[in-house]
Parts: structure tokens; sequence; C-alpha cells
């Protein structure tokens, strides 16, 4: 059976995603606990965590963790300039962290996430350069991936929101569409949100009359303002608020009760993302684990496809 679907449903290994270091009390986990793959990336956030940054600290904590391989050889105007912040602000950065400056803070780094310096990738033009960029994305992904708990109950949220809105607006929208896409396949009510404007928050009440409980929020940058109040309208009218966005740093960090975090690539003209899109479909296995009757549904549209000679052979 290939319902568009290629993994079984209900299996016990579902991959699971962590997530890094929280910010303003939303549900982020720091992704280091039993089972998690010792990495430098899981260990500064695990530095990170409990430390209430600013939108810059978060920017320079975010930068530091997509390239937690180079950060222990790099100077503070490096760094500042890798984050896009000013070098003051990075001295800044570490006092907040509870070092007497920079340079501790390097040095620390040197001690508890030893690591080579990733190989000169002088050879590669600028397109290889992106995907390269996008396969260390998804190897920190991986990294995340190895505690499942997050993502299952993330999963058990989702599976239970009858109906289930997913939003995501702007850069967002596909991801948000490509959920949805497939979860309307096993579960029996999603509504996707991918407009903004002044109906959205209709469509929530809407939804938390019919008995939604959770809401589903892809946040990719740049963050629209619009999602960040949307969140909080949500989170107002009582659904648990789960975001996929591209770090735990976000601005939408404080309106999320569970992030998950997965890194977008920044080195062309437009953001990639591969994997928000991956952990997506990801969060989806999750779901399925937690709807007895996703098999049977798929089941059910795979007859139906093929009597309709939906799609070509």
């Amino acid at each position: 059976m290939r319902a568009e679907r290629s993994t079984g449903v209900g299996t016990d290994a579902s991959p699971g995603a962590g997530s890094g270091a929280g910010s303003g009390g939303s549900g982020v986990s720091s992704g280091v606990g039993p089972g998690v793959i010792d990495s430098p990336a899981a260990r500064l956030q695990a530095l990170f965590e409990g430390h209430r940054l600013t939108p810059t600290q978060r920017r320079i904590a975010h930068s530091m963790v997509r390239r937690a391989a180079d950060v222990p050889f790099l100077s503070s105007v490096e760094l500042a300039e890798l984050a896009g912040v000013s070098q003051p602000s990075v001295t800044r950065f570490a006092v907040a962290l509870g070092f007497d400056g920079y340079p501790a803070l390097r040095k620390h780094l040197r001690e508890v996430a030893p690591a080579e310096q990733a190989a000169d990738s002088g050879s590669y033009n600028e397109y290889q350069q992106a995907v390269e960029a996008e396969i260390e994305n998804l190897r920190h992904l991986a990294e995340l991936l190895a505690d499942p708990r997050p993502l299952q109950k993330a999963g058990r949220l989702l599976a239970a929101s009858r109906p289930l809105p997913v939003l995501g607006l702007r850069a967002a929208a596909s991801q948000a569409y490509g959920f949805s896409y497939f979860a309307a396949k096993v579960h029996p009510d999603v509504r996707l949100l991918n407009e903004g404007g002044t109906m959205i928050q209709d469509r929530i009440e809407a939804a938390v009359r019919a008995g939604a409980s959770a809401l589903l929020c892809f946040a990719l940058p740049r963050h629209p303002r619009e999602v960040v109040d949307t969140l909080a309208f949500a989170k107002e009218a009582g659904l648990t608020v789960v975001t996929v966005a591209d770090s735990a740093f976000a601005p939408v960090a404080k309106v999320s009760d569970l992030l998950l975090p997965a890194a977008v690539g920044t080195g062309l003209a437009f953001d990639t993302a591969c994997a928000p899109m991956l952990l997506g479909r990801v969060l989806l296995e999750a779901m399925c684990d937690d709807l007895p009757d996703a098999q049977a549904r798929l089941e059910e549209f795979d007859a139906r496809a093929a009597a309709r000679g939906l799609f070509v052979e």
C-alpha cells in the first residue's frame, strides 16, 4: 500500500525532535538528556538554557548553534559578523551568560564543546555551499531527533485536537499547506490557516467552538508580527500552541507551549527550508502514531484513488 506515504503507521520507533534552549517561559526543551547525541550544538544549547536573552542575544545564540563546530575558534568580531550584530553586543551576550567577557566564554567553549574546525569549503561555488549548509542543518536536526519525547508529545497534542488548525503565513505558508495536505488523509478535521488578515482570529475562535484543543504553527524568517499576535490570541483562546520554527530563539518562542526547532539555510537570496519541511513530515508521523485509524484511512484513500484512476502508474 502506498497512499502517498512510504512507511507504516503506529510503529514504536517513530523519530522525535528535541529542541533548543528556551526563552521567556516557552515550552522549549534543551534536547540534552538521556539518549541524546552529545554534540557541540547540543552542549551549546544547554549552555543557553535558563537565561532570559534579548532578541539580539537570541540571534547570537542561534548563530552559534548553527556553527557550533567553528564557534570556539571565532573572535568576538568574527562572531559579531556571523550574527549580524555589533561587537559590543557579543561582549554583553557573554556577560549575560555569566562570563567576564567573550574571551572567557570562548575558553569555556573550547573546553566543553571541543570540535575540529570544519573542513575548508573554499573549493565549493556558492550553489554548492548553499547545499552543504542545508546538509549541515539536516545533520543538526538528526542530532535533535535523538530525543523523541518532545515530538511524541506534540504528536499526541495534534492527534487529540478536533479540529486541528494549522497556521503558516508568508514564507511558512507552503510548510503549513504541505503538512495540512497529508494530515487531512489521516486526521478527520484539519483547518489550514495560511492567509492573514482580520478573519484569522474569527477562524481560530470557530475552531475553538468546534472543540479544537491545539494549534500547529510553522514559523520561518522573517517572522511576521501577525504570527506572534495570532499565537498570543490562540493561547488566550485556550489552545495549546505547537510551533515548528527556525530556532529555539525565534520571536514565536514566547507565545509557544512547545517549540520544535529546525534551522533554515541563509546562503542564497531567499532562505531554504529543507529541515523545517522534514521536521513537519516527522511530526506528521508522530501524529499518525496517536491516530488509531490512520492506517485504515490511508488504505481507504488508496482504494478510492485507484478506483478513480487518480494517479498515473
